[in-house]
């Protein structure tokens, strides 16, 4: 570490903010659906979601091989490339999470990275089979593969459970799904960290090969695997409960067998992406299964409003990151000023969104079991799909309503009442 450069230093935290921002982010890709079910308490969830996405940034580096050299071309490439490209990624995390949307910090990180390294050295210095094989197609398979996966496994769940009958083994089986959803949750943070914080070590481990620390090629060293997998963790104990209202109820209303199911699909997903070296987006793969699952229940609803603002973010994250980054690049390249410009700008825009945020500040008391909504959310998802009273029932319903008992005044209960 004798060889790092002040500006190699400054993309290093740099890169540690991005992981950070990741992480409060992402944390309603793991927890929304546990939260929303009442399987957890919101500060219970997203504290064991940073220990288990801490540890599985220790599990894999397929991915950040992948990031370092597979996206771009290592030879002739700045630092200043690598820091440019985190600015585009850092702001538009902080943008989509002001708003509540979960977009895809991943796509934002390759985004901000290809605009950048197409500025320096022009389209040459980008692999466009590794960008095809690696992170497009993922990004239109995961959230397809999960979502069908998760709707599957939530009708299969309803089936083999259509032997309920009464309230007492309801509730039994709702426990034991919410038991479930904790085991479910946990894999997906585990997935979260081995999948994401594997991108943050990538980008590290890149700018360590451009400042010729390491050679091409070289693994992440370990002090950079602890960086970026405490970083991560700290994120996401912060919570983004912004983004986890989203997931948790602003898409649908699931039972804890649809989270089971959801949380389930999503982990494996995940966990398969990162055994064969995809940087796919876990955003996408758990918003995916969330709806799926949605779906899978009988008389389920998909709030489409809310999922059509979530595609069209998914859509503008790679060229938005891009076009921010290849910005910040092009000021990067007048010289040690246009560096400083450009950390002067990232800072005031951060700092911006959070004043905006503050405005309208969303914490753990806001994101709230499925049950504790407000009314209004559930019940006109279920009046929906609810069939219409009968003609007796709208009689009966009537008369209670017209004619009350007295005020004051009992009912011999062994005579039945005259009208």
């Amino acid at each position: 570490m004798e060889h790092i450069t002040l500006l190699l230093a400054i993309v290093i935290v740099t890169a540690l903010v991005f992981d950070f921002t990741n992480g409060f982010h992402d944390t309603a890709n793991a927890m929304a659906t546990t939260i929303s079910t009442g399987a957890l308490r919101p500060k219970t969830a997203v504290a064991m979601s940073a220990v288990l996405n801490l540890v599985g940034a220790f599990l894999s580096v397929e991915v950040a091989k992948t990031i370092s050299g597979g996206i771009i071309n290592e030879d002739g490439l700045r630092t200043e490339v690598i820091f440019a490209a985190l600015v585009g990624a850092i702001l538009w995390n902080l943008l989509t999470w002001l708003v509540g949307l979960p977009s895809s910090s991943s796509h934002a990180l390759f985004g901000g990275l290809i605009g950048a390294a197409v500025m320096s050295a022009g389209w040459s210095s980008v692999n466009g089979g590794t960008v095809v094989t690696k992170v497009l197609l993922p990004a239109l398979a995961a959230p397809i593969v999960a979502g069908l996966a998760a709707l599957l496994a939530t009708r299969l769940t309803y089936r083999i459970g259509g032997k309920v009958r009464n309230d007492a083994q309801e509730k039994a089986t709702a426990k034991g799904y919410r038991a479930g959803q904790i085991a479910s949750a946990g894999l997906v943070s585990l997935a979260h960290g081995t999948n994401d914080a594997q991108k943050t070590m990538g980008i590290i481990t890149l700018a360590l090969v451009t400042g010729g620390v390491l050679h091409p090629g070289a693994n992440p060293p370990v002090w950079v695997i602890v960086c970026a997998g405490t970083a991560i963790a700290l994120g996401t104990y912060l919570g983004g409960w912004r983004i986890i209202r989203t997931m948790g109820s602003g898409l649908t209303d699931l039972k804890p067998p649809q989270g089971f199911a959801a949380q389930t699909s999503a982990a494996t997903v995940i966990l398969a992406s990162s055994h064969l070296g995809f940087s796919l987006s876990t955003t996408q793969s758990c918003s995916g299964a969330v709806m799926g699952a949605g779906l899978g229940r009988q008389g389920g609803v998909v709030r489409w409003s809310t999922a059509t603002r979530m595609f069209v973010a998914w859509g503008l994250t790679l060229p938005a990151a891009g076009l921010v980054g290849a910005g910040a690049e092009l000021l990067t390249k007048q010289g040690t000023w246009g560096v400083v410009v450009v950390a002067a700008l990232l800072v005031a825009g951060s700092g911006a969104i959070w004043l905006v945020s503050r405005r309208k500040p969303v914490g753990h008391g806001d994101v709230a079991p499925a049950e504790a909504e407000p009314v209004g959310v559930i019940t006109t998802a279920i009046a929906a799909v609810s069939p219409p009273p009968t003609a007796a029932q709208a009689t009966a319903q009537n008369l209670m309503t017209t004619i009350p008992a007295p005020a004051g005044t009992t009912q011999d209960p062994a005579r039945p009442a005259t009208v």
